[in-house]
């Protein structure tokens, strides 16, 4: 008998066709109301699924056939993964998949902040040319410090490489990575040399607001903040507070802990300060989760994905 593949999310079809060639069968309920998907998931082998549904104990025990769980991505923080791993249903996601669009698009915002470009293009298209308001300054020479080295952080290190910079990362969870493209550091040295800090973590219970008021203070120099991780590993009021003061000279976020449980929106009718504050900073650049999301990465994504499920349940 095939074996049975629930897919809850959207994603791209080289996903479900490269598991048909397989023959597993594939069903595809991108858009059934949660309590139905809750009763159609016992009877599969498999989910695929983003982020808009979370994977609970409740799910887990409810699913006797369920022998692997797979998420289109990088984070898995929408998956009971401990309790899924204890009854014995393996869990895969992707993150090779969309680590180079990471990598780049952390790279080209941390490149317009220090040039002023999203401020500059938009006083050009208004006919203002200013040229001595807008001087910038040059990434070359300068120290990158990256919190989590997996995927997104090596690949951001390797993307670094030809601009001059001296590149520290610091992994509480890997050791013996140093290579050409970084020193492997200890967190005091980031704290200690570091111009720009870049976030590459996942969101846990440990990195909630893993980056907050004391955090930001420990850094000897002024910094600039990337984070292309999960909005909620960073603490928005804090970093508000250390705009205010110039201690973060600038910030580059993909994620905002005000978005939605899917990311696919934030509320704009009620706006909380610390993020109408960011909205009017031209010290911040901002996109919408959009970091590993390029043609690219969809296709790959999906690639990655499926050689780890035919693995899991051949």
């Amino acid at each position: 008998m095939a074996k049975k593949i629930l897919f809850i999310d959207s994603n791209h079809p080289r996903l479900h066709e490269m598991l048909m060639q397989k023959r597993f069968q594939c069903d595809l309920f991108y858009d059934k109301p949660a309590d139905e998907l809750k009763k159609l998931i016992p009877h599969y082998d498999g989910i695929v699924l983003r982020s808009k549904f979370k994977i609970t104990r409740e799910i887990i025990d409810s699913a006797p056939n369920l022998k692997c769980i797979a998420r289109v991505g990088a984070g898995m923080e929408n998956i009971d993964v401990a309790y899924a791993e204890k009854k014995g249903i393996t869990c895969v996601n992707s993150p090779e998949g969309n680590r180079d669009a990471v990598a780049e698009h952390a790279l080209g915002m941390l490149l317009a902040l220090f040039n002023n470009l999203i401020k500059a293009n938009a006083e050009v298209r208004s006919g203002k040319w200013l040229r001595e308001e807008n001087r910038g300054i040059e990434l070359c020479g300068k120290t990158v410090g990256i919190i989590g080295y997996g995927n997104m952080g090596a690949a951001f290190a390797k993307r670094l490489q030809g601009f001059g910079v001296k590149v520290l990362a610091y992994d509480k969870y890997k050791t013996n990575f140093g290579n050409e493209f970084v020193k492997e550091s200890r967190v005091e040295d980031i704290f200690e040399q570091a111009d720009v800090l870049s976030l590459h973590t996942p969101l846990t219970d440990e990195t909630n607001y893993l980056i907050n008021d004391a955090f930001i203070k420990r850094f000897k120099k002024n910094i600039y903040i990337i984070n292309t991780a999960r909005g909620r590993c960073l603490n928005t009021a804090d970093l508000v507070k250390n705009l205010e003061s110039g201690k973060v000279l600038g910030a580059c976020l993909d994620v905002l802990e005000y978005e939605a449980v899917s990311f696919e929106g934030i509320d704009v009718k009620e706006m909380p300060a610390p993020l109408q504050y960011l909205v009017k900073s031209d010290k911040v650049i901002l996109s919408p989760h959009i970091a590993g999301w390029t043609k690219e990465s969809n296709i790959k994504l999906a690639e990655f994905l499926a050689k780890k499920i035919i693995a899991v349940l051949k």
